[in-house]
Order: C-alpha cells, then structure tokens, then sequence
C-alpha cells in the first residue's frame, strides 16, 4: 500500500488534499531543512520515496545520500538525529520543508558545524571570492564522531 496519491491534475496538485509528491528523474524531492524553534536553514538534502515514507512514519528525518546512492537516517551515526516536529510541502509538490529538533549538540553538519550553511558569498566581487565564516567553532569533532575516513559526500 503507498502512501502517496498518482498526480492527475494541477488543481489536484495544487489545491486539494491529496498527497502526490514529484519526484525528479532521478527519483528525487528536494528537502529543505530547518530549526524548529529558531527557523535557522540547516540543510538542504534529497528524499527517495522510502526515505520520505520512513520520515513520515517514525518522525525522524530520512534521506537518500546521492553520492554514496543509499538510504541515511540522520544522526543514526553521530547520535544528532532530526526529530521531525512539522513536515511541509511546496505548492507543486516538488519540495518537502523540514522543521526539526535535533538530539544532542543541536549539529546538523557533517562537518561539526551546526548548519551546512555556515559560510556566506560576499556580493560585489570583481575578482576571486572568499568564502567568509559564519559560525566561529564546530559544535562537535567530525572525526571523534565519525572516525578518519575520507568524506564520503565530496565527489
């Protein structure tokens, strides 16, 4: 038994209570993830359709990592696992929000920052950018956590 509704119309899509998420070609939907309490971006990750069906079941956040082409369960390594408080999605269903409370540190970085967006662009350059840091520490050490192998994300 599936859980999601086939897509038939946009009004259907767009206007009525049927739950029919679009997944790319790929067989992915866009999860943006956020910080319950503070709104603060966390992530932005991709669901297949058993990593949003076991999101939707246990209230823990689940992924599918496209590099390594499997299915992740947040924080199931590090112990930071995302406790889904509300779960949203976009007006043409192409995209899932997040909103999250995460275990233990509060990290939802790989790298031990809080948030996989802890670097900004800054506007104006003419030249080469530098990335400027936006979080001073790491909240955790990445490799106490997860040892000394290479990051398997970086492709």
């Amino acid at each position: 038994m599936t859980i999601f509704q086939a897509r038939k119309t946009i009004e259907q899509v767009e206007e009525s209570a049927d739950f029919a998420p679009k997944f790319d070609a790929q067989g992915l939907i866009s999860a943006i993830t956020t910080e319950y309490d503070s709104g603060e971006v966390l992530m932005l990750g991709y669901m297949n359709a058993e990593a949003l069906r076991l999101s939707i079941s246990t209230g823990e956040a689940h992924y599918f990592s496209r590099s390594r082409q499997c299915l992740w369960h947040k924080g199931a390594t590090s112990g930071l696992v995302q406790h889904i408080v509300e779960l949203r999605i976009d007006d043409d269903q192409d995209a899932v929000w997040l909103r999250v409370r995460v275990s233990g540190s509060g990290a939802s970085c790989h790298v031990g920052y809080r948030s996989c967006f802890y670097r900004s662009i800054p506007l104006g350059a003419e030249d080469s950018v530098r990335l400027q840091f936006l979080e001073d520490e790491k909240t955790f050490d990445p490799k106490e956590v997860y040892g000394d192998a290479p990051n398997p994300t970086i492709v």
